[in-house]
């Protein structure tokens, strides 16, 4: 079905497909970040999960990619790290995630994906189903 549709439509159809499939993998992650949130600081790495489409990664290789992860500020972790509030950055999530030689790993984002890959899959499936049918019967009319 893909290929019988113009170039123009793949990239849509497969963009809300896999965006449909993220929310999945990027809710599981939010709710696997509440759980080890400290209670005692203001900002959370949970308010921080988020999901973006590569886009140059797509006009590199044609390939639709979606990632899931932390958005935090760029940059060196700063010093005395200081507690920004509500929506702060948190860009000590990754130490949470692996782990440190001091400090045991508590992952979150990669359970998120591991216990949901059927129904991710399942999703993507059926949601491209739906949106190839669409377009379809838009290029056929």
């Amino acid at each position: 079905k893909l290929r019988a549709l113009p170039v123009q439509f793949r990239g849509k159809a497969g963009r809300s497909a896999l965006g449909k499939a993220a929310r999945l993998v990027t809710n599981a992650a939010k709710s696997n970040a509440e759980r080890i949130n400290d209670p005692d600081t203001g900002r959370k790495i949970s308010d921080n999960v988020t999901q973006r489409v590569r886009s140059g990664y797509q006009k590199r290789t044609g390939d639709i990619m979606i990632s899931v992860g932390v958005a935090t500020d760029r940059g060196p972790i700063p010093k005395g790290n200081p507690d920004t509030g509500p929506k702060g950055s948190t860009p000590h999530w990754h130490l949470v995630e692996l782990g440190t030689e001091k400090m045991a790993a508590e992952p979150f984002l990669r359970p998120a994906l591991e216990g949901q890959i059927e129904q991710v899959t399942a999703t993507t499936a059926a949601s491209l189903e739906r949106e190839l049918d669409k377009i379809a019967k838009k290029v056929a009319a």
